[in-house]
This record gives C-alpha cells, structure tokens and sequence, in this order.
C-alpha cells in the first residue's frame, strides 16, 4: 500500500517527534506548508513568485495558491511511493480540495493518523520546553534535563523558553486547533481514513503502533 499520508495533533501532541521517525523508516517525504512555500519560492516556480508576493506584504497566502503548491508539489517524483501532510490541510474547503486534486494525479490520501493526547498533558509537555539558543537542540525540565541546568549537554549553549511556551499561549493555540483544524477529524472520519492514537505512550511504543497501521 502507498503510504500517502496525513498526520494531524494539536500543539505539544508529539506529532513533530513521530513525523521524523515516520519518514526515516519509510524514506518518504515531510511535506509542510512552510517548507514547501520556501521550497517553491526558492524554486522561482510561478506559484511560488506569487505565494512570495503575499508573504513579503504580510498577508496570509490564499487557499487557491496554496492549494495549487499542494498539487505541484505531490506531484513530483519523490513522492511516487508515498508522502507524509503536516500542517495541511488546516480546514474543511482545504480537505475537499486535497480530496479532489489528489485524486487528480492518483495520489489520494490512505490514512489520517492523529494523535490525541490529554490537554493537562499538552500544557505540561510545553510550558516545561527549552531549547539551545545555539544549536537549537530540545529540551525539557522534566522529562529530558540538562546535566547543568541551563546549559546544553550538546553544545554549551544557553538554554532557554521560547516566548509562545507558556500556558496563556497555548490556550490560545489549544483554541485555534480546537475550532478550525478538529472539524477535520469528523470529515476523515466519514471517509473512513482517521486512526486515532494515544499520545499518552512513549515515543517509540507510539510509533510501533504507527507501524502497525502502515503494514496492516
């Protein structure tokens, strides 16, 4: 089976940590909107020159353009055996599109993973985040310390909070997710593709249930 897929969470769920370990296993490609913005604009595609024109001015790029990044971007080569959504679609009219231009270059979606975890959890996972201001390498102050606080074991760096990484943030992130992205559950739900998993595990007996779904 063609792993064509989606992986959906909101913020804190372990999705980042399971879509790396997803497409190192399958070898297929990470597919975000961010990065496939600056992966066409880079490209100097028509496209992505106008997705460019919307960014620079501030504006959030338009359905259609990105809709048509989607489609150009699925459908290339690296893709032909499989791809993984994150961060797409974000609402109902952008899943009909993706429904309906995947069908179009016989790349349709074959599963919806979402991970759902306890929002008490989700406010522990992110308000106990740090990060290197160097390297960028993660940490936690419960469930991964620093040998010396505040210092990075990797690179000496300072480790510090990002500013979003608090309660009243993600409150706000929690209800962003809750009205417009959690619509999506029901509608792939109906299409028989949704797989809920259990955020509560471990990383990697997460992804052994993943696996499970992917070879079955």
């Amino acid at each position: 089976m063609k792993k064509n897929m989606i992986i959906m969470g909101p913020p804190g769920a372990g999705k980042g940590t399971q879509a790396k370990k997803i497409i190192a296993s399958y070898h297929i490609p990470h597919i975000s909107t961010g990065d496939m913005f600056r992966e066409a604009i880079a490209e100097g595609t028509p496209l992505g020159l106008l997705a460019k024109q919307y960014i620079n001015a501030g504006n959030l790029v338009p359905d259609d353009v990105t809709i048509g990044l989607v489609k150009e971007r699925l459908s290339k080569d690296d893709c032909a055996n499989g791809y993984l959504l994150d961060g797409f679609p974000r609402t109902i009219p952008q899943a009909e599109a993706l429904e309906k231009l995947t069908k179009e270059i016989g790349r349709e979606i074959s599963i919806v993973i979402s991970i759902d975890t306890p929002k008490e959890e989700l406010i522990r996972r992110i308000t106990g985040r740090l990060v290197c201001k160097k390297c960028g390498a993660p940490f936690h102050k419960e469930n991964r310390r620093p040998l010396k606080e505040g210092v990075c074991d990797l690179c000496g760096g300072e480790l510090v909070q990002r500013p979003d990484d608090n309660k009243e943030a993600l409150e706000v992130r929690l209800a962003h997710y809750e009205q417009e992205t959690k619509p999506l559950l029901d509608f792939y739900h109906k299409l028989g593709l949704l797989h809920t998993l259990d955020g509560m595990k471990g990383v990697d007996a997460l992804m052994i249930d993943i696996d499970k779904l992917l070879e079955a």
